[in-house]
């Protein structure tokens, strides 16, 4: 079965979809006018290669056609802060696009999601909850067998993220809500490292431990989690709470002893959930600032700031530390906290943020261009919060395609995105976080089973370019209804 055999889906999409975390936005009227651009494009290179829509879409070719489109479009509306560096025959010849958007980095998504399809986690309010958010709002459940939620699989992320993407190694990342009734529950994020290994892929994913301190057992879990799972790092949301109140990291009461734990423990990477409030849940505790506190009280534990402490409907703009949202909330902890680019313990990531922005390029240049001007390149994670947005491959190809414009970087010292900027940011800073050797790591990828596997598929590739999220504001409004107001 093809999932869109007529072309009617672009291979980088710009849509309102979100990871039910946020509400969607309405599509800006250049993102609308990009996505009519790019199917016109689309059809006159598909039709001048003599393809039909869905083969040209499937290559490298439509995903450079897709861009350049943007690219247009974009420009007419005034958005001069970035463009995608892309030839312009990359539209009709595979071998330019090959060339400007193929790739060979290292890649390292350390935000991935999945669901244990079997629903044992479905038992009362809160599992009651989870099954209407699953069942019946993510546009995803079109996928799954009635009943089930095999279509957030496990398998189902391995072939969206390792087989029609250029993910190289992910993180299996913890859901927010109690243990017993989690759509991610420890022993299923081990159960998807062990289908990977099955496959004699064992080494593409890591998973987090979930730990909500403020939860009974919370900290005991941890000891579990570490002693029985292996988990590789940590996965906390200070925002969310069992009563709807949340936490700092850096309190006496909750933080502190979370961070203990992991030191005594010896798992030492702590990801948090900051920015992105969640509905139901006090709004002070979306604040990032904690987390720079607490990286500069605990030096010799790794902190990443997932998300990048950013909000949706808050315009990125250039840096600004009066400026109470968004991403500049953490670059003004960071600096208050003694940190400099390039050093120290405290990481920005990049999921949903990207995706958020990508389609939007002065967001996108000043996004990119504050987060290396402050924390350098070389402390900036890269995530895609995959399976909500479907494959990530399109932010992949997005991002490695993204420069910022001369103009933004003279006006606001801007360093252009080089070819190693990209790659520590796709991979290599995680990497060295979580001690991969990538030389020895990559040899063995190149021979292992899913990259034989891909081999086969891409001669007959069938990627969905569908995203599995909310797509309106009527679908997050049932999700929060669903939940009574509480995101767990």
């Amino acid at each position: 079965m093809d999932f869109d055999p007529e072309g009617k889906r672009l291979p980088i999409k710009i849509d309102t979809a979100t990871n039910a975390e946020y509400c969607p936005q309405p599509l800006t009227a250049a993102e609308r006018e990009a996505n009519c651009s790019a199917h016109q494009l689309a059809g006159q290179a598909a039709k001048a290669l003599r393809k039909s829509r869905r083969a040209f879409l499937k290559t490298l070719a439509g995903s450079a056609a897709t861009l350049l489109a943007f690219n247009q479009v974009f420009a007419r509306s005034g958005q001069a802060g970035g463009y995608f560096s892309i030839a312009q025959e990359a539209a009709y010849d595979e071998s330019a696009a090959t060339h400007n958007i193929g790739g060979d980095e290292f890649i390292f998504d350390i935000q991935n999601h999945c669901v244990d399809p079997s629903g044992k986690w479905a038992q009362g309010k809160s599992g009651e909850r989870w099954m209407t958010v699953l069942n019946q709002i993510f546009d995803q459940r079109r996928k799954c067998m009635t009943g089930r939620f095999d279509c957030y699989s496990a398998e189902q992320m391995i072939k969206e993220v390792f087989l029609d993407s250029d993910t190289d190694v992910a993180v299996v990342s913890a859901l927010w809500g109690g243990r017993d009734n989690n759509p991610t529950p420890m022993d299923y994020a081990s159960e998807a490292r062990r289908i990977a290994a099955a496959s004699g892929s064992g080494h593409r994913i890591l998973i987090q431990g979930g730990v909500m301190p403020n939860e009974p057992g919370g900290l005991e879990f941890m000891e579990i989690q570490a002693k029985e799972f292996g988990v590789a790092a940590w996965k906390t949301y200070p925002q969310w709470g069992p009563d709807g109140t949340g936490y700092f990291m850096d309190d006496p009461e909750y933080g502190i002893p979370l961070i203990e734990k992991a030191r005594a423990l010896g798992v030492k990477i702590i990801c948090a959930h900051r920015g992105l409030p969640l509905s139901g849940m006090d709004y002070q505790y979306s604040d990032p600032a904690d987390i720079a506190r607490a990286a500069k009280l605990y030096p010799d534990v790794t902190f990443i700031c997932y998300h990048a402490g950013f909000e949706a409907g808050i315009p990125e703009g250039p840096y600004r530390p009066d400026n109470a949202q968004g991403v500049d909330r953490l670059i003004k902890a960071h600096q208050e906290n003694g940190f400099r680019p390039n050093t120290g313990n405290l990481y920005a990531e990049l999921g949903s943020v990207w995706r958020y922005c990508m389609s939007k390029p002065d967001q996108a240049a000043h996004l990119m261009g504050k987060l290396i001007k402050y924390f350098g390149a070389e402390r900036i994670c890269w995530g895609t919060d995959a399976l909500w947005y479907g494959s990530p491959q399109d932010q992949i190809l997005a991002f490695r395609s993204f420069q910022i414009s001369e103009s933004f970087q003279n006006q606001y010292e801007y360093a252009a995105i080089t070819p190693q900027m990209r790659r520590q940011i796709f991979g290599l800073n995680a990497a060295s976080i979580y001690k991969l050797d990538v030389p020895q790591l990559r040899t063995v990828l190149h021979n292992d089973n899913l990259s034989r596997l891909k081999a086969v598929y891409n001669e007959t590739s069938n990627p969905s370019f569908e995203t599995f999220g909310p797509k309106t504001r009527r679908a997050f409004r049932e999700i929060i209804s669903a939940h009574q107001g509480k995101p767990g």
